[in-house]
């Protein structure tokens, strides 16, 4: 009596292991939406080795950190495929040691039961099932086992080409905005050359951007952790740099077109709000910039021929608009180590730098 109810017990614990397995698998790579739930496997490998890593990685110096943090995505992706493939087979091994008396030959150890549990996801076993109940778990064991492998695949495709997707624009934006780039830089490069339709469409394609990164993120929270492979430069910044010189233009400056900045300020706002809840950091109100810095900007802008609202005026409905992203974007780029985007363009922060003064 008491083997049986043991034999249940472990049959249940591995069900529940495969059932842990395939909910994450699904939700993560299937469902295209943020998936729910604080005891995920993915959700909880990732939180726990990120702050790991990120206390490792703070210990050296900036060149070596940044080469640190950005082997931490792919290694951690290769590593929850491989904790997943691992979990399936424990998970069967332990309902087939529950049925060790139901194949030819009976299985003698939970570690050949674990083996044989293994070899089926793949579609090879030397041990033959004899009972229907004993064929099942095998049949499920290589079916799963395969669907397993052609969603990883699938997994990895689709995470490369959003991350190539995303890199693209925040690479072009070094012309115009600068490397970490700024919003006021941009701004003044436009008007520098005489380029006005540079900022519409920057607007325009960042609008389309703020969309897709939303999407893929959400889908993807993995995504989040993929470093740009360029100095100076992360998604972050680009996306700070960009909302910085819309609010700008709609708070600041008399004269330009509203249109495209109204429409790149609400969807980069809707990427803020809900990135805010997928990755649950501190999402407070700060404007990020003192009222000197806030000056010294519109003295810029007007040095280059912009007209500039009056400084109280504008100052008061700048607050109201950087406040609802900056502290947000701040706190991401803490959690990742991103060093914040200059307001003004200074590049204080070059790993090139640094790694000529080691040499």
């Amino acid at each position: 009596m008491l083997d049986t109810a043991l034999r249940v017990l472990l049959g249940v614990l591995g069900l529940l292991i495969v059932a842990a397995v395939l909910v994450d698998l699904f939700s993560q790579v299937v469902v295209p939406r943020p998936a729910r739930g604080r005891w995920r496997i993915s959700r909880m490998l990732f939180r726990m080795s990120w702050r790991s890593w990120r206390w490792l990685a703070l210990r050296w110096d900036a060149a070596t950190r940044e080469d640190m943090l950005g082997i931490y995505a792919p290694a951690a992706v290769i590593v929850l495929l491989t904790v997943w493939v691992v979990l399936l087979g424990v998970g069967y091994g332990l309902v087939m040691w529950s049925l060790r008396e139901q194949t030819h030959p009976a299985l003698t150890s939970y570690w050949q039961a674990l083996f044989y549990a293994a070899a089926s996801t793949i579609g090879y076993g030397e041990v033959v099932p004899t009972t229907g109940l004993a064929r099942a778990v095998v049949l499920a064991a290589a079916a799963t086992g395969v669907g397993t492998v052609a969603l990883v695949i699938s997994m990895l495709f689709s995470l490369y080409s959003a991350f190539q997707r995303r890199e693209s624009l925040v690479i072009t934006l070094d012309a115009s905005a600068g490397a970490p780039p700024s919003g006021i830089v941009l701004l003044e490069t436009v008007r520098k050359h005489k380029m006005p339709q540079l900022l519409d469409r920057t607007f325009d394609d960042f609008r389309l951007w703020s969309a897709e990164v939303l999407e893929s993120h959400l889908a993807y929270p993995t995504l989040i952790w993929f470093r740009s492979n360029h100095d100076n430069e992360s998604w972050i910044s680009a996306l700070g740099a960009v909302m910085d010189a819309a609010t700008i233009v709609l708070t600041t400056l008399e004269g330009e077109p509203k249109g495209p900045a109204s429409l790149m300020a609400k969807v980069g706002g809707h990427l803020v709000e809900d990135l805010v809840q997928v990755i649950q950091v501190r999402h407070d109100h700060r404007v990020g910039i003192e009222r000197f810095e806030f000056d010294e900007a519109c003295a810029r802008l007007e040095k280059v021929g912009y007209r500039v609202r009056p400084a109280d005026q504008a100052w008061t409905d700048f607050q109201a608009r950087r406040s609802e992203y900056a502290g947000s974007l701040s706190a991401f780029a803490n959690m990742l180590v991103i060093p914040p985007a200059p307001w003004m363009g200074d590049r204080s922060y070059l790993p090139h730098a640094l790694r000529q003064s080691h040499d």
